[in-house]
């Protein structure tokens, strides 16, 4: 128990101090590959969930996965995952936001600089940033095909504002600014740059089922997938039960309604 209890308190302090958290587990190879082949299947298919690069057929995100496909529904409760976001949250949660992020080999576009809970708390009205990104990577993520770019830290700025035509850029609600590279609120280059300079940066990369944990206004962007090497991240936003926005006016797979409590599943296997 005394282990147990050392090991939450070191997660907690390290994700406190730095926003973000590599776990030493690694999913199983037969776990990511039955999600991979689930989510190249829907993938493949016509519906509403599915985000493209702009002017093209090419996926860039699948979206709210755990409401209609079973493996993805299972995923969730993992103890890999779960019990990492229960770690750092230190109360019960439920699955805010489910989402695959792609960059298919040589097409995929960068995410410009931005905070998460910009979106969150301005179109969702969650109240405070008690919610945590579990990322999931299901392809080998290197430097050159577009690993997501970490501020460390940059979470203790709190919600970072922008000029008003830069914070808004004329979406009008519209919830596909929030899933394109031309997203809705960003960071300023200048004072992510600033950041950057006064605290480096780290590269989430890793082979296929790593594990990462980041907080929501962590200051982060990735670059354009240069490679021949797809990057497929699935990210999984736990919230705190206690924490559930005020308004739900974007679509389900984006916000999900439920908010009862996840128990976790016995083992980390699907």
């Amino acid at each position: 128990m005394t282990d147990t209890i050392r090991t939450s308190e070191s997660i907690r302090s390290s994700y406190e101090r730095d926003g973000w958290f590599l776990s030493p587990e690694v999913l199983d190879e037969e776990v990511v590959a039955r999600v991979t082949a689930r989510v190249e299947a829907m993938g493949a298919q016509e519906r509403p969930e599915v985000v493209y690069e702009e002017g093209t057929r090419t996926v860039r995100g699948i979206h709210g996965c755990h409401l209609f496909d079973d493996v993805c529904r299972r995923l969730v409760r993992l103890p890999a995952l779960l019990g990492l976001a229960e770690e750092v949250l230190g109360e019960p949660v439920y699955v805010y936001q489910f989402k695959v992020n792609m960059k298919q080999p040589g097409e995929g576009a960068a995410w410009p600089w931005h905070q998460d809970f910009a979106f969150w708390s301005r179109e969702d009205g969650m109240p405070a940033d008690k919610a945590v990104n579990i990322a999931v990577l299901l392809d080998e993520v290197h430097e050159k095909n577009g690993p997501l770019r970490i501020i460390p830290g940059s979470h203790r700025q709190g919600l970072i504002e922008a000029e008003a035509e830069e914070t808004h850029r004329g979406g009008g609600g519209n919830w596909r600014k929030h899933v394109s590279a031309d997203l809705e609120h960003t960071v300023p280059d200048p004072r992510a740059e600033a950041l950057a300079e006064e605290s480096g940066t780290t590269l989430a990369m890793g082979p296929a089922g790593s594990l990462y944990a980041f907080h929501p206004t962590i200051v982060h962007s990735s670059s354009n997938n240069l490679s021949a090497d797809r990057r497929a991240l699935l990210l999984v936003t736990y919230n705190a039960v206690s924490n559930a926005p005020e308004r739900l006016s974007r679509p389900e797979f984006l916000v999900s309604r439920d908010t009862t409590p996840l128990a976790a599943v016995a083992t980390n296997t699907l």
